[in-house]
């Protein structure tokens, strides 16, 4: 029996490997699901059958709870709250990860040998730390919270004191087994998530979800070993791993210090300048009649979907207007920035909603140097990601972080509700440039105008 376990738990961590290696690319991202669905259904039912004494009806009632709740979410969730969602589903790993641990350590009539107590407290407090950490991240997305950082004085030595004393309380747990010492531990890093989280603004929520979800693994991670479950530590250590990946790289498409977000802005600068001075700047605009000619007499055409196209929901319509372009022979892809949206590939999933072809879509790093041969760039609901300021204004608050050259081109359009500031609360000097035309309106209205202008 303990071979044959063993066996399925191995085919069951293939598989989730072979998942993360097939969510690496729209093409294969379908294929990357069903290797992870069938190898966590392997590993539940092993787990299962491998129990000693389960509680049957209470283990079925909650997978199938849970089953309702997750395929209702599934169905209903509009795109443009995926990234709360997400950010929920990390607070409830994090939470079943406390709850197992407080479970472990309250066990009556099992002893914990020193290793084990250790991976309980590296797990526990990992896991307090995601779920309060995740709760105050889905707040901000949602807007329930607000998206500011929010900031005291001695914020940072309050965390050092805090951190400081959840590693004492973890190290008395060792050494005497205490259980009040491990729940002070907890109730203390459950604080230090709120904590780490609020100093962080909405703008660099799409990193704090990486992070997030890299925690969670990690969470499960250091649970496997205490319930020497070896397919719960490969699949935390692929997500940890993962995730942290993916925040670093987020980090660097950003000109973040990964080190200031693992620690709420610990040791971040703060930019005075690239905010608007409140002069009149002048700006063109035009109808949604004047960019669909200009689309129509151009060669190539780059498209550049932001947060503004969800909201919209208006990538059905503009993918329409792509295909219309198309069979006229102009040549149109969409150019995505890493950070574009509320989390890591959220245009992304977005386009692929409405069957965007995978080979129009395009990541920053190849399509860059080609906007300087682009007739028109058409900007849709993003700001942040094509400001100037991150190459030109070193007192800007992102200056130094990559964006989309759409600058570039021989003609940027950009459909806006108004002149407001990004999400980042920084002007945009491209709006105001001569090659610039400004099509205000809300984005899927818009985008059918253009539609109906090139029947």
């Amino acid at each position: 029996m303990a071979s044959l376990t063993a066996l399925l738990y191995l085919v069951a961590a293939v598989l989730f490997i072979l998942s993360l290696r097939g969510l690496s690319s729209p093409k294969t991202a379908l294929r990357g699901n069903l290797y992870g669905m069938v190898g966590m259904a392997i590993a539940v039912a092993t787990t299962f059958f491998v129990a000693n004494k389960p509680v049957v009806w209470l283990i079925v009632g909650a997978m199938a709870a849970g089953a309702i709740v997750g395929a209702y979410k599934a169905r209903t969730v509009a795109m443009t709250a995926m990234p709360e969602l997400v950010a929920a589903m990390h607070s409830l790993v994090g939470l079943s990860a406390v709850l197992i641990a407080v479970a472990a350590v309250f066990h009556t009539g099992v002893s914990h040998t020193g290793a084990q107590q250790i991976e309980l407290f590296i797990g526990a407090f990992i896991g307090a730390i995601t779920f309060t950490a995740s709760v105050i991240a889905y707040g901000k997305l949602s807007g329930k919270f607000g998206a500011r950082a929010v900031n005291f004085g001695g914020q940072h030595l309050l965390n050092l004191v805090l951190a400081l004393a959840m590693v004492g309380l973890g190290f008395t747990y060792y050494a005497t087994g205490s259980q009040a010492a491990f729940l002070m531990m907890l109730a203390i890093a459950l604080v230090l998530g709120v904590l780490l989280i609020i100093p962080i603004g909405g703008a660099d929520m799409p990193v704090v979800v990486s992070m997030l979800n890299s925690y969670s693994g990690w969470a499960a991670a250091g649970i496997g070993f205490t319930l020497d479950n070896p397919v719960l530590i490969i699949a935390g250590a692929c997500v940890g791993a993962s995730g942290a990946i993916l925040s670093y790289i987020m980090c660097k498409a950003m000109n973040r210090s990964i080190v200031s977000v693992l620690l709420g802005g610990f040791g971040a600068e703060v930019a005075a300048g690239g905010a608007s001075d409140g002069s009149k700047k002048n700006y063109r605009s035009g109808s949604a009649d004047d960019a669909a000619f200009l689309m129509e007499n151009a060669e190539k055409v780059i498209i550049i979907p932001g947060y503004g196209l969800a909201v919209s929901r208006a990538q059905h319509a503009l993918q329409e207007l792509t295909d219309l372009l198309t069979e006229r022979g102009v040549d149109v892809r969409y150019a995505i920035h890493p950070v574009a949206g509320r989390m890591p590939g959220h245009m992304n999933v977005l386009l692929a909603e409405a069957e965007v072809p995978y080979e129009r879509v395009v990541e920053m790093e190849e399509i860059n140097s080609e906007f300087s041969s682009a007739d028109v760039v058409l900007v849709i609901g993003a700001n942040d990601v094509v400001n100037p300021a991150a190459k030109n204004d070193p007192n800007s608050s992102i200056y130094g972080m990559p964006i989309l050259d759409a600058y570039k081109a021989r003609t940027v359009m950009v459909v806006k509700r108004s002149m407001s500031a990004g999400y980042a609360g920084l002007d945009n000097d491209l709006f105001y440039m001569d090659k610039t035309m400004m099509v205000f309106g809300d984005a899927k209205k818009v985008v059918e105008e253009m539609l109906q202008a090139v029947h």
